[in-house]
């Protein structure tokens, strides 16, 4: 079988997944089910597995769903406990006294709030916390899901103190070969895995600092009154400025101290600087941008995530109830999500600490006797176990001991009602990931399903490889939901290709990370896990035909800067 047909094969699942999600707006329910059944056939009767680890791959991708519920299980509960106190409301009364631009809102909360939980956590969480913050202050849960996605790119490199490169960029490429070859040029590996964040962190901090002019022009366009991009151009210098307040700290971080932190500096700075110039009217347009009346927003904009009985677009300002307002203060309303983003910190960067939340876990190893497919689930140490804390928190803080109990139920039966729906949707995608990802052992000895495919692409474009190397990476996170993974699938092969070009891996490597994040704001599994916080499944094929434009000017813009490295500054490095 050839290359460019074994290449198309692998794209199979994506190509149908794009068509009955994007092409005929099936919703995710409908349209993965499907999507795993043509992928399970690819595999046993294309790629040659046999039965029993395909099987293996559908536990293991149960396994993995269950995580992903824990986490999103963890977002709804806080919020629903946070409404059920009366607190969202004086959260939403914080945000409009740092505006009432629903524009400006969305870059504190998005941008700044967002990235610094990308830093901290990774995985999925800023969407799953954001996007129900937006629609508690009054964003339409279509639009709250989509600022999510957006979320999911410039910061998700360094995402989880820096797991994509530290895991998946150095735990993927063949250390032992590349460290012979470096020592002959008098580099260490730490010095070469430091070259390559170094690139991922000026990549990144080039096309990132035009990600918050992006959002609220998709805010505008989309969900505005009058459907215009130039509503959202209105904010270019405010926009402008809150995207260096993050990039230029994550850059200097990324250069000088290596992946761990860029984002959660970043993000912290960011909050810092560009909140209180907000505050101050700093860059902040004298025209205030709001959203219609909910009375005229289309049906498919409404999630089924009830966070304020007072449940109309009245400007929040004018809205608040005063009596949550007496009840709380802002920083006990704030406390939980305090308490949530210290812990996510804390447990990623104190070895003790983790090793304490990590230490409480379920594990499966060789399922069903199968080498190398393994699932835990760590209540603790996952997102879903310290949002569940902040809930607790929450509890405690912001209501009576009489009040604790009715809180507590109502959160609850809220939460489950949600969470039910996103499983069933789930528990077809993930596993359709894992049997996509661990294809590469089979009878027939081809190269797994992502790997065929990227060999394919490095087949037609030859020495313009550099253009699509992060197009590779956005395709393995779009199939894994995971910038890591994506990094894991394919950092090797993108080195061995910069290799037979004979240009810099280090910058191919670099667009593969960058491609790899950019990649999350198209992943099926983050859009519905996004979704299900807001309770907006079945529009999931509406938010990917959205989220593919920051996507596509990303990859381009990435691939671009490459090409421009390599062949027109030619830049070089070790090994080359």
């Amino acid at each position: 079988m050839g290359d460019l047909t074994l290449g198309l094969l692998a794209l199979l699942p994506i190509i149908i997944s794009a068509i009955l999600l994007v092409g005929f707006s099936w919703p995710a329910k409908k349209a993965m089910p499907v999507v795993l059944f043509a992928t399970s056939l690819l595999a046993l009767f294309v790629w040659d597995m046999s039965a029993n680890r395909v099987a293996a791959s559908i536990l293991q991708g149960l396994g993995i769903t269950a995580s992903v519920l824990w986490i999103v299980f963890g977002a709804i509960f806080l919020l629903n406990t946070l409404k059920h106190t009366q607190a969202i409301q004086v959260i939403r009364q914080g945000f409009t006294q740092v505006s009432p631009d629903r524009r400006i809102q969305a870059i504190v909360i998005a941008w700044c709030f967002g990235t610094f939980i990308e830093g901290a956590s990774g995985f999925g969480t800023p969407a799953a916390i954001a996007a129900p913050l937006m629609v508690a202050i009054g964003f339409p849960a279509l639009a709250a899901v989509l600022m999510g996605m957006m979320i999911q790119s410039t910061s998700v490199s360094f995402g989880a103190v820096g797991t994509p490169i530290v895991i998946g960029v150095n735990k993927s490429l063949d250390t032992v070969a590349i460290e012979a070859q470096l020592a002959a040029q008098g580099v260490t590996w730490d010095q070469y895995l430091q070259l390559i964040t170094s690139h991922v962190a000026v990549i990144h901090a080039v096309i990132g600092t035009f990600m918050p002019l992006l959002m609220v022009m998709m805010l505008t366009r989309f969900f505005g009154q009058n459907k215009s991009w130039k509503e959202g151009l209105e904010v270019l210098p405010f926009a402008l400025f809150a995207g260096v307040a993050f990039t230029i700290p994550y850059a200097l971080t990324g250069i000088f101290l290596g992946p761990e932190f860029p984002s959660l500096i970043g993000g912290l700075v960011s909050m810092a600087v560009v909140v209180s110039a907000a505050k101050k009217g700093f860059l902040v347009p004298k025209t205030q941008w709001n959203f219609s009346d909910k009375s005229l927003w289309p049906a498919n904009w409404f999630g089924k995530l009830d966070v304020d009985a007072e449940d109309s677009n009245t400007p929040t300002s004018t809205k608040v109830s005063t009596k949550a307002s007496t009840k709380i203060s802002p920083v006990v309303a704030w406390v939980p999500y305090l308490v949530v983003a210290a812990l996510l910190v804390c447990s990623r960067v104190f070895v003790e600490f983790k090793s304490l939340l990590s230490g409480v876990s379920v594990g499966f190893t060789n399922i069903l006797g199968e080498q190398g497919i393994s699932t835990a689930f760590s209540p603790l140490y996952l997102p879903g176990g310290l949002l569940l804390i902040g809930a607790l928190v929450a509890l405690l803080l912001q209501s009576k001991s009489g009040e604790r109990a009715s809180v507590f139920k109502g959160a609850l039966s809220d939460s489950t009602k949600t969470i039910l729906n996103a499983g069933f949707v789930l528990m077809f995608t993930i596993p359709m990931v894992r049997l996509f990802i661990n294809s590469g052992v089979n009878l027939s000895d081809l190269p797994s399903m992502p790997m065929a495919s990227a060999q394919m692409l490095a087949n037609w474009f030859g020495d313009f490889f550099p253009m699509v190397s992060p197009t590779i990476g956005a395709l393995g996170a779009f199939i894994a939901g995971s910038n890591t993974v994506s990094n894991m699938m394919f950092s090797q092969f993108q080195y061995e290709a910069a290799m037979s070009l004979s240009i810099s891996p280090a910058l191919v490597i670099a667009g593969q990370a960058v491609g790899a994040a950019a990649g999350n704001m198209i992943a099926i599994h983050n859009v519905v896990a996004a979704s299900a916080t807001v309770g907006l499944l079945g529009q999931e094929g509406a938010t990917l035909r959205r989220t593919i434009l920051p996507t596509l000017y990303y990859i381009l813009t990435a691939g671009a800067l490459l090409m421009l490295a390599v062949y027109g500054l030619q830049i070089t490095g070790p090994l080359v």
